[in-house]
C-alpha cells in the first residue's frame, strides 16, 4: 500500500468537493479495515468503546436513513432504531464489508445526480430544516468523525504491521520535497 496524501482537484464545485470528500474518507475505511485481522474487526478496546464491526453497523443505519428519499423524507427514518446500531454488531468481515459497501453506494447514488439548484433546497433531519448543503456538511463530518474512530482502533489493533494511510511520520520533508518537485502521488 503506497502512502498517499489526498489528491486535490481544483473546484469551485461545493457538490463535485463532497463527493471527493466522501470517496476520501471512505477509502481511508477500507485502507484502515484491510489492515486488521477478521477478529479484530469485532474487538473493542475497553466495556465503553465500539468495534469496527459496530462503527459501521452505525454508519450504515445513518447513511440509509440521511440519503433514502433524501429530497423529499425525513432524513431520520421512522424505521431506524439507533440504539440497536450499538448492539449485536455484524460478526464476519463478509457481512461488515456488505453493510459498509451498500451504504455507500446509497450516499453516492443520492448525492452524484445532485445539481447546484438542489443545494439551497429545504430538507428535514428529525423534523428540523437544513439545506441540502447544510446536511452534506453534517454528514461529511460525521462520517469524517467515525472513520477517524475506525483508522485510531485500526491502527492500535494491527500495531506494528501498520502501514500509514497518509504522510507517514518522521516523512513529511520527504514528501513536502516530492510535492516541490511534482512527484507526489496523486489518488
Amino acid at each position: 500500500m503506497q502512502n498517499r496524501a489526498m489528491a486535490l482537484e481544483f473546484t469551485t464545485s461545493y457538490l463535485a468537493d463532497s463527493i471527493t470528500l466522501l470517496r476520501y474518507y471512505k477509502k481511508l475505511g477500507d485502507q484502515a479495515m484491510a489492515q486488521v485481522s477478521d477478529d479484530g474487526l469485532t474487538a473493542a478496546l475497553d466495556a465503553e468503546s465500539n468495534s469496527i464491526a459496530i462503527i459501521v453497523k452505525h454508519l450504515a443505519g445513518n447513511m440509509r436513513s440521511r440519503w433514502t428519499d433524501f429530497l423529499v423524507s425525513d432524513g431520520e427514518k421512522p424505521d431506524r432504531n439507533r440504539d440497536d446500531e450499538f448492539r449485536a454488531a455484524p460478526q464476519t468481515r463478509a457481512e461488515i464489508t456488505a453493510m459498509w459497501e451498500a451504504s455507500w453506494k446509497i450516499v453516492f447514488e443520492t448525492l452524484v445526480p445532485l445539481t447546484d439548484a438542489d443545494l439551497g433546497r429545504t430538507i428535514r433531519i428529525r423534523n428540523e430544516p437544513h439545506s441540502v448543503m447544510q446536511a452534506i456538511n453534517r454528514q461529511v463530518a460525521h462520517y469524517a468523525y467515525h472513520i477517524g474512530q475506525i483508522v485510531f482502533i485500526a491502527k492500535h489493533l494491527a500495531s506494528g504491521r501498520w502501514t500509514s494511510l497518509t504522510v507517514p511520520r518522521g516523512k513529511s520533508s520527504d514528501y513536502n520535497d516530492r510535492v516541490a518537485s511534482g512527484k507526489a502521488s496523486q489518488r
